[in-house]
């Protein structure tokens, strides 16, 4: 069984109903201080070890993790640096208080 989600078809498993992964935060305002690269290295690391169901990689995986993790980063920073966030809505006063 198959889902759609924004355009991506993705499989449609409880773990995705269920949410994301803990250890990722969130990297993007508000939800965050400015990102540094080491930030968002953090979060390809903790993304690729989970895809991976691994830790740390073998010897014989190890050129493969540290590509994938790379590779995520750098769609990371893609995605960052496309996304256009809504300033916070205005707050009014009226006159009478």
């Amino acid at each position: 069984m198959r889902g759609t989600t924004g355009g991506l078809d993705l499989p449609a498993r409880r773990s995705y109903r269920r949410g994301m992964c803990r250890s990722i935060k969130t990297l993007r305002p508000p939800y965050t201080e400015p990102v540094t690269e080491q930030d968002i290295q953090a979060a390809a690391l903790q993304y690729v070890r989970k895809i991976a169901g691994m830790r740390a990689p073998s010897t014989a995986n190890a050129a493969a993790f540290a590509a994938a993790v790379q590779q995520v980063a750098a769609a990371t920073e893609t995605l960052l640096a496309g996304i256009t966030v809504r300033p916070a809505p205005r707050r009014t006063v009226d006159a009478t208080g």
